[in-house]
């Protein structure tokens, strides 16, 4: 297993896959490229993940009673990696996504300056929102070590797994890691509010109880970021508020309006010479935005994203039309990317 990591890595890849039936597979540049040329049995992927496990100091167990597990490991000098074990069809299979030790430098992520001056906020609820697999993970972690390097702050991190480690800087750094420290994101959140943070940095916002506990810091004075895996600002609101039962939506929607200070939505794109370029949406909660989220407006909110006038929003389909201009994406992939493909592609 070590040493097909090793060769994953090497190989600059993302994703490494051992699944029974298949060689053991690594997704580059999103296309999947084969380790070697062994077809992998049952047995022989049994065995592979029980070495993940070995290499977590993890009781595979959990596999076992649960059917599927999260948890992350790191090879000194290689890198770590964040896995999910499961069974399929009687089997055990394994997908693990190559994190590095350190974070790359902002500018190399293609993040903007937008983003980041979010994390000068001290309350309110900051959201990271996109398909699995966009970066929202190293996003947030881009933000945390913000944070942490600019002002003196108890950061907690509550994560399944934990990603990439944050050394203490200016700041003190909590990392709780799920189920290992807490037995959920909701335990460990309400503890949080007990262990005298200034940020809060949620890894994924799961259910009803975590969602409910997340607005209450958020209420509170803290800072609280996070992700969802929605697409746009407005999804993302309506996703927060379905959530609850409907006779708790109207109350729900007055606080989420109160606290919410911006969502980011990102997506990675294919670029022409076969790599991928993330894109990025910026809503920032001005006092129309929190009127239509109090009064259930929230399909106008893309209208006021994509107006333009603001200067701390920023629509993706103007990223994507910046990204044909300058030769890194395709008219076409633009136009599949984008939320109004038909005003896109008149800009164009």
């Amino acid at each position: 297993m070590v040493e097909l990591l090793q060769k994953a890595v090497s190989m600059g890849g993302s994703d490494i896959f051992i699944i029974p039936g298949s060689r053991p597979t690594v997704k580059v540049n999103n296309e999947l490229v084969p380790l070697n040329d062994n077809k992998l049995h049952s047995a022989d992927t049994e065995k592979l993940v029980e070495e993940m496990y070995v290499l977590a100091h993890r009781d595979i167990k959990f596999l076992g009673r649960e059917g599927d597990d999260d948890f992350s490991f790191a090879i000194k000098e290689v890198s770590r990696f964040r896995c999910n074990a499961y069974m399929q069809r009687g089997t055990m299979a394994a997908i693990c996504r190559i994190v590095n030790f350190e974070l790359p430098h902002v500018s190399e992520l293609g993040i903007p300056d937008i983003v980041m001056t979010l994390c000068a906020q001290r309350s309110g609820m900051v959201l990271v929102t996109g398909p699995a697999g966009s970066g929202k993970s190293t996003t947030l972690a881009c933000m945390i070590d913000k944070i942490n390097s600019e002002r003196q702050a108890h950061i907690i991190t509550i994560e399944d797994p934990i990603e990439y480690l944050h050394r203490h800087k200016k700041s003190l750094v909590s990392q709780r890691e799920v189920p290992n420290d807490a037995a959920t994101f909701s335990r460990a959140l309400r503890a949080a509010l007990r262990q005298a943070p200034d940020v809060v940095m949620l890894g994924e916002m799961r259910d009803l109880d975590t969602i409910r506990t997340a607005i209450t810091a958020a209420e509170t004075g803290h800072l609280l970021l996070s992700s969802l895996h929605t697409i746009g600002a407005a999804k993302t609101v309506d996703r927060i508020i379905d959530t609850f039962p409907a006779e708790q939506q109207t109350q729900i929607r007055v606080q989420l309006s109160m606290v919410l200070k911006a969502v980011i939505s990102q997506r990675l794109v294919p670029t022409v010479n076969g790599g991928r370029v993330p894109v990025f949406e910026v809503m920032t909660v001005n006092p129309a935005i929190q009127n239509m989220i109090r009064d259930g407006r929230t399909h106008q909110i893309d209208n006021v994203i994509y107006g333009g006038s603001d200067k701390t929003m920023l629509s993706m389909d103007a990223e994507l039309q910046r990204l044909v201009r300058t030769g890194k994406i395709t008219r076409d992939i633009a136009l599949l990317y984008a939320a109004n493909p038909e005003t896109l592609a008149k800009r164009i």
